[in-house]
């Protein structure tokens, strides 16, 4: 009988939680906190990734070698993350808002996210350059060759060429332009059949900067008016980053 007291006694005195329990439990309610801040950040985090799809608004310099010039670039102007690495390249891909030759930024982010808003950007695909002659420098050894005989007025103080149908330009036609002191502005361009129609790539022209360099670059045909005001904004701006700018010139 006393025997059985002592063990209800027992029994009464226990403590309804283990101490051992109590620390599972403590350490499993630690777990689910860090598991949780660990979602709150991931998924902040991964939605910066799915907004910025791609994109980046850091403006961190990557200096890039190609050919014989080296050039020093925002990482925002920079088209694919492959390229924000510094080093040796065969090419540097860029996207820029148009006129404010800027990369990607927050404030400028539905031009570069949102396809309908495309068209005020300009493309620069910038090599080593292969030929010895830009766009304006073949139109005499080449496209004039290439070209009907009837050229057209066209807006704002350009000649329409139609490129003839055995050229194999497809539906491309030929824009220049006379430039004081300067061979002929030469653009190549799809013309859509409404201006609504036009894209961010109807329009492409190369020219060369510093040592080796052949920048090609794309533009809509919605900014035509603007085609010297452009062909000038990129050459500044592509030779404004040479590293060895001063040993160059156009």
């Amino acid at each position: 009988m006393h025997q059985a007291i002592q063990t209800a006694k027992s029994v009464e005195e226990a403590p309804l939680l283990s101490t051992g329990f109590l620390i599972r439990v403590t350490a499993a309610i630690a777990l689910l906190a860090v598991l949780t801040i660990a979602i709150s950040i991931g998924g902040r985090w991964f939605g910066a990734r799915v907004s910025l799809a791609g994109n980046t608004d850091s403006t961190m310099p990557v200096t890039l070698t190609i050919g014989r010039d080296t050039l020093q670039l925002p990482e925002n102007t920079l088209r694919f993350p492959s390229q924000r690495r510094s080093g040796t390249s065969e090419r540097a891909d860029l996207y820029l808002a148009w006129p404010q030759m800027q990369g990607y930024t927050k404030e400028n982010r539905d031009r570069f996210d949102n396809v309908a808003e495309s068209a005020d950007l300009v493309f620069l695909q910038i090599t080593q350059a292969t030929m010895s002659r830009d766009m304006s420098g073949r139109f005499e050894p080449i496209y004039s060759h290439l070209i009907e005989t009837d050229p057209q007025p066209f807006a704002n103080g350009m000649t329409l060429h139609r490129l003839r149908a055995d050229a194999g330009y497809g539906d491309e036609v030929l824009l220049t332009a006379p430039r004081k002191g300067q061979p002929d502005y030469v653009v190549r361009c799809v013309l859509p059949a409404a201006a609504e129609a036009a894209t961010s790539g109807d329009c492409q022209r190369d020219i060369k900067i510093g040592r080796d360099l052949s920048v090609l670059y794309r533009f809509s045909s919605r900014h035509l008016a603007e085609w010297d005001h452009i062909d000038a904004a990129i050459a500044q701006f592509v030779e404004t980053r040479l590293v060895n700018h001063s040993a160059t010139s156009r």
